[in-house]
C-alpha cells in the first residue's frame, strides 16, 4: 500500500552479515547526515525491497545464503529505483565486472577513503531520487492513458508523430471532424492544455525506468 511505503531520499540500507561492518558503515554515513538501516541478511532486505521508495543499498559480495551479486540482480527486478554500491575486501577484476553487470552503480575495495565512500553514496542517492521521481511521474501518466479508449490512443499515437487531422482521419478511416472531437477528449483526459503536453507525457513514459505502459495502440 502506498501509505506503507518508506520515503526518504537520504536512506541507505546497509546489507552485510557482519554486525561490526554494519555498525561501522552506519556510523560513518550517519555522521554525513544520512539515515541508515541494516538488515542482518540479504533475504531480509529483499523481503521488504518492493515496498521501499528512493534510497541506496550498500552491500558486500560474499554473504551467506544470498551473495551480493544475487542480491543486486534480484533488486533490479524487485525495485530498480534502489541503487546499489558494493563495498568489499574480496575484490578482483572478475568480481568487479560481475558486480557492475549485476547492476552495481559503484564498486569500492576496502580499505577505502571515508570521504570517497560518502561522496559515492551521495551521488547514488541523488541518482536513485531522480529515478524514483521519473517513475512516479510515469505512473501518473500511465493512469491517465488507461482512461483513453482504443481509438483515442490511436489518435494520440498519431498526434505524437505530429500528423495533421486530415492524415489521421484518412489513416483511421474516419472524418476530420471526428478526429477533432477525439483529439479534444484526449486533451481533456490527459489534463493537457496544449498539444505539446500529451507529447511530452508520452515521452516521459517511454523514457521512464521499468516502463509498464506498453504500446499506445
Amino acid at each position: 500500500m502506498e501509505g506503507d511505503r518508506i520515503a526518504d531520499s537520504l536512506l541507505v540500507h546497509v546489507v552485510d552479515d557482519d554486525p561490526a561492518v554494519r555498525d561501522s558503515l552506519a556510523l560513518l554515513l550517519q555522521s554525513a547526515g544520512m539515515s541508515v538501516r541494516g538488515p542482518d541478511l540479504a533475504a531480509a532486505f529483499l523481503s521488504v525491497a518492493p515496498t521501499l521508495d528512493a534510497g541506496g543499498v550498500l552491500t558486500d559480495v560474499r554473504m551467506p545464503e544470498i551473495d551480493g551479486l544475487t542480491l543486486q540482480r534480484r533488486l533490479a527486478e524487485l525495485n530498480p529505483g534502489l541503487a546499489a554500491v558494493v563495498v568489499t575486501g574480496h575484490a578482483d577484476v572478475p568480481i568487479a565486472v560481475a558486480a557492475f553487470k549485476a547492476g552495481a552503480r559503484e564498486f569500492l575495495e576496502t580499505p577505502f577513503d571515508n570521504e570517497r565512500l560518502i561522496g559515492v553514496v551521495k551521488e547514488v542517492l541523488a541518482e536513485s531520487q531522480r529515478v524514483h521521481q521519473a517513475s512516479k511521474a510515469a505512473e501518473a501518466i500511465v493512469t491517465r492513458l488507461a482512461t483513453l479508449t482504443r481509438r483515442e490512443r490511436q489518435v494520440l499515437a498519431r498526434l505524437v508523430e505530429r500528423e495533421p487531422n486530415k492524415t489521421i482521419a484518412y489513416d483511421l478511416g474516419t472524418g476530420p471532424r471526428t478526429v477533432e472531437v477525439q483529439r479534444a477528449r484526449v486533451m481533456k483526459k490527459m489534463g493537457a492544455r496544449n498539444l505539446a503536453e500529451p507529447v511530452r507525457m508520452v515521452l516521459v513514459v517511454e523514457r521512464a525506468p521499468a516502463n509498464q505502459a506498453g504500446r499506445l495502440t
